[in-house]
């Protein structure tokens, strides 16, 4: 394996990719004998690394391909370079070619990306209340078909262990819990509330952004639940975060990372280290939560939807984007990202 990798990077750099995009690329590449034995016989058919390549990548697929990028190019990098420090507007832009490319050759969004994944469902937030408030709120969720409730903590981890275990005892398994603790526990608050807690599905970004070295010091089996979120902001920190055993989950948020482009690229980098995807917003229009699920169902490894934030606006500028039933999003297949002006 290291002599065909030592080989590929000489190949590589022969074809004239830099040195920095080869040692980048290839930094995290290790041997994975379960790949070797799917190479050899896959479980829907037969056919190998070579034969599914030609197929998938031949030259004419590999013409249009570049013949797009070039033309997008100057487009693209005007984009990067204009909005480094504001990723939302560079979002705004990012979404704005897709969206244009897409309806340009009369297809979805979702088909452009390769959807992986049909549907999942989507967790809705409850904010930080009182016990009553927030079961009164749950409630009012269940009626309206969602299971997955995220509920926002931090303020004293005693109270929080309190509540999740009265709503735990209230609901039973109608519903999936997942934990906002929005940077305000410690490692020790962190560590309470998992032992003393139970049918909790993720923990999101327990610890402050300043105290991201304590991430490597929870045992394995909280790091399989904990969802790295504010000190996730770009594929450099992707990078970082995979590069260590911080967290198991990434949440990925198009508004927080600059759009579709830099949140690939932080979603391949997950799946390259086996790290689960969860994909958020704040209170945004439907045009980028449809983008986020598009993106977010083009990746196998996405495991959480909580993309709920146009359900929080009083009046949207659009419509369409996707259908909800039953708290499952499903992406439309209308042109582009399948919104309509309202």
């Amino acid at each position: 394996f290291n002599s065909w990798l030592n080989s590929y990077k000489l190949y590589a750099s022969k074809k004239g990719v830099s040195k920095e995009t080869i040692e980048l690329s290839f930094k995290n590449v290790k041997y994975l004998e379960q790949v070797i034995k799917y190479d050899r016989k896959q479980p829907e058919f037969f056919e190998t690394t070579d034969v599914y390549v030609k197929k998938r990548a031949n030259d004419l697929r590999v013409k249009i391909a570049r013949k797009l990028l070039k033309e997008n190019r100057v487009l693209l990098n005007e984009i990067e370079n204009k909005f480094i420090n504001d990723p939302g507007s560079k979002a705004a832009f990012n979404l704005a070619v897709y969206d244009a490319h897409c309806k340009n050759r009369g297809i979805s969004i979702g088909k452009f990306l390769g959807r992986k994944i049909k549907s999942l469902p989507t967790s809705i937030t409850v904010g930080i209340k009182n016990t009553e408030e927030t079961i009164s709120e749950i409630n009012e969720y269940i009626g309206l078909g969602f299971n997955y409730i995220k509920i926002k903590l931090g303020n004293d981890v005693n109270e929080d262990i309190r509540r999740v275990n009265i709503i735990n005892e209230k609901f039973g398994d109608k519903i999936k819990i997942r934990i906002d603790a929005n940077q305000g526990w410690s490692l020790v608050d962190t560590i309470k509330f998992y032992d003393e807690t139970n049918h909790i599905e993720l923990i999101e970004q327990p610890l402050s952004v300043e105290d991201l070295s304590n991430y490597l010091k929870f045992p394995s089996k909280i790091k399989d639940v904990i969802a790295l979120d504010e000190s996730l902001v770009n594929f450099n920190d992707a990078i970082k975060l995979s590069s260590e055993n911080y967290g198991k989950i990434f949440n990925i948020k198009l508004m927080k990372c600059g759009g579709i482009t830099t949140g690939q690229q932080i979603a391949n980098q997950a799946y390259q280290n086996n790290i689960d995807l969860m994909w958020g917003c704040n209170d945004e229009s439907i045009v980028s939560i449809s983008a986020a699920l598009n993106t977010a169902l083009s990746f196998k490894n996405t495991k959480y939807l909580d993309l709920d934030g146009s359900l929080d606006l009083e009046k949207d500028i659009v419509s369409g984007g996707f259908y909800l039933k039953d708290g499952v999003l499903q992406p439309l297949d209308s042109p582009g990202l399948g919104v309509k002006l309202i």
